[in-house]
């Protein structure tokens, strides 16, 4: 999937590059990556995974990361994309 630029696809600047800066060794930012370079919205995201998107910028951003049943299906959706 060709999702254009960061920008094109909804993505502000400022949290593309919050998490190119963010510890890539935490999942929420590994979720970030993929999904910034794929093009698929902190909207999508939310509803995927049951939170508000507030809580995937904060995910995208390395200020939280997904906890209990939640990071397991973040792992799971991200081991099938790998």
């Amino acid at each position: 999937m060709d999702a254009g630029s960061p920008v094109e696809s909804g993505y502000s600047v400022k949290l593309v590059n919050r998490n190119s800066a963010a510890n890539p060794a935490l999942l929420g930012v590994r979720l970030g990556q993929y999904c910034i370079a794929q093009g698929i919205s902190v909207t999508d995201v939310a509803i995927m995974f049951g939170v508000t998107r507030q809580n995937v910028y904060n995910w995208f951003a390395g200020k939280y990361t997904p906890r209990g049943e939640t990071a397991e299906k973040v792992q799971a959706f991200l081991n099938s994309r790998a």
